[in-house]
């Protein structure tokens, strides 16, 4: 089914600009718009898709595709954060698609967290973008339309200032912490202080 009048009057989206509307407004535009079968599909237009279940046998190509990608993306984020912390990890882990390996090794790399989320954003924007094709017109494009529209309101969530205050007190609290409980080994001890 073609959504030509849909997908025509949807606002543009841009990596990195603020979204147009929030993924609830679009749900809700959506349902006057698609067929009934394709708005179902909606439910899995989500950040964190998880495993495809067998019951989902009909899933389209679209959500296929990227719960293969976030997956792969997940557990090789996973592998690189547990080899960065020499810790051994369990997991099999999937070396395709490449392009999601490549984002999870150079996000794991990065020394910012923010920078890192940020990365990896843009690299499921990208993959989003493939996964979606050339026919604007299709409900690939709605699909993609929902998942970009999620990605702008995480990044609108990201605030950079509170974070670092957060950072700096639950550090400060470590520090704390494991400060009192150095000098009450010392005073059990029976050294000085």
């Amino acid at each position: 089914m073609a959504y030509y009048y849909f997908a025509a009057q949807l606002p543009y989206l841009s990596y990195g600009q603020p979204a147009p509307m929030s993924s609830s407004a679009f749900r809700e535009l959506s349902e006057s718009f698609l067929e009934p079968a394709d708005f179902m599909w909606l439910k899995h237009c989500v950040l964190n898709p998880g495993i495809i279940e067998n019951t989902d046998a009909d899933l389209p190509d679209f959500f296929i595709r990227w719960h293969e990608w976030e997956r792969t993306l997940r557990l090789n984020l996973a592998r690189a954060r547990a080899a960065r912390l020499k810790r051994d990890i369990s997991l099999d882990v999937p070396d395709y698609p490449a392009d999601a390996v490549a984002a999870a090794k150079a996000a794991a790399a990065m020394d910012l967290p923010l920078e890192a989320e940020q990365f990896l954003d843009e690299a499921r924007w990208n993959a989003i973008d493939s996964f979606q094709g050339y026919d604007y017109f299709h409900r690939n494009t709605i699909f993609a339309y929902l998942i970009k529209l999620l990605l702008m309101e995480r990044r609108s969530g990201f605030r950079a200032e509170e974070g670092f205050t957060e950072y700096k007190g639950l550090y400060n609290a470590v520090i704390k912490a494991a400060g009192s409980s150095f000098d009450e080994a010392l005073s059990q001890s029976g050294e000085p202080k």
